[in-house]
């Protein structure tokens, strides 16, 4: 049980992931107690930290219940509450090794397929969601090869210098992505197991979307709202899962926190770590609400 990650609740929001050393530190303090509910891989739900044998070296579980509700509470769906956030188990340098090999691959085209299953099936091995354990990427480079060929292809056309052209494929681009989203929701597995997620956004609304984005541009700061938008309305199109996937943060948040991870990048040295600090706060922002 030592090697496992805790969850644990606060109020109506999730804490975690932490090693079992920090989760009894959490205890020390007083932050856990009996009555808190924790879950971790292999529970099949949560459960009060009182009623786990040795967890709270022997201390009694409170006389008074908690409603279940109050470490499950979630919003119904599409108002944007906090419900139970995912996270991120990254380390900043191999976000950053990484990142970097995926970048490179596509600016050499061939390689493109090939980095991009690699990168997808790492990150979402990261991505923490309680009673969802061990989370992986089934997807292979053949699946759809020739669509992150022709991504890479596009970009360099895109700056060829040829009047327009990059405004015109922007359409072609926004296409090609919609494929390449629906490819890796049907492609996310729990213990090796399919989850049969599916994209039910159609590939007109993404067009738009995408189109709108690059438009928002114009206005300097638009963009973030766009970007907030887009986003709340592709976890929304997700279909397979007993709970509403949100997207809770604000363009505010957005504007503001990209802006800081664009000026640290600007800097060089800080990379690693606003690279970090944006994809962990990113991750924080998507969480499971209730259905409608």
């Amino acid at each position: 049980m030592s090697n496992r990650s805790w969850f644990f609740a606060s109020g109506e929001t999730q804490q975690g992931p932490y090693s079992e050393a920090q989760l009894r530190e959490f205890i020390a303090r007083g932050a856990v107690g009996a009555d808190t509910f924790v879950w971790t891989e292999g529970m099949s739900g949560w459960q009060r930290a009182g009623e786990i044998p040795g967890l709270l070296a022997g201390r009694p579980a409170a006389a008074s219940p908690m409603p279940p509700v109050r470490q499950g509470h979630l919003p119904t769906g599409g108002d944007g509450s906090a419900g139970i956030a995912l996270s991120a188990d990254v380390s900043i340098w191999a976000l950053l090794g990484r990142s970097l090999v995926f970048i490179v691959g596509f600016l050499l085209v061939i390689p493109a397929p090939w980095v991009a299953v690699s990168f997808y099936r790492w990150f979402i091995s990261c991505v923490r969601v309680p009673q969802r354990p061990n989370l992986g990427f089934s997807g292979q480079p053949p699946d759809i090869w020739w669509v992150f060929a022709l991504l890479a292809l596009f970009t360099y056309a895109g700056f060829s210098g040829i009047p327009f052209l990059r405004f015109a494929l922007i359409p072609v681009q926004a296409y090609l992505s919609w494929m390449t989203l629906k490819w890796v929701v049907e492609n996310v597995v729990s213990n090796g197991q399919p989850l049969r997620l599916s994209f039910r956004g159609d590939a007109l609304h993404y067009v738009g979307w995408y189109v709108l984005l690059n438009i928002s541009f114009l206005t300097i700061i638009g963009w973030a709202w766009v970007t907030t938008a887009w986003t709340r309305w592709m976890f929304r199109n997700i279909d397979g899962t007993r709970r509403e996937i949100v997207f809770n943060a604000s363009g505010l948040d957005m504007l503001w926190r990209t802006l800081v991870f664009a000026i640290g990048c600007a800097f060089v040295i800080p990379i690693p770590w606003v690279l970090g600090w944006y994809v962990r706060w990113y991750m924080s922002q998507i969480a499971l609400a209730r259905r409608a």
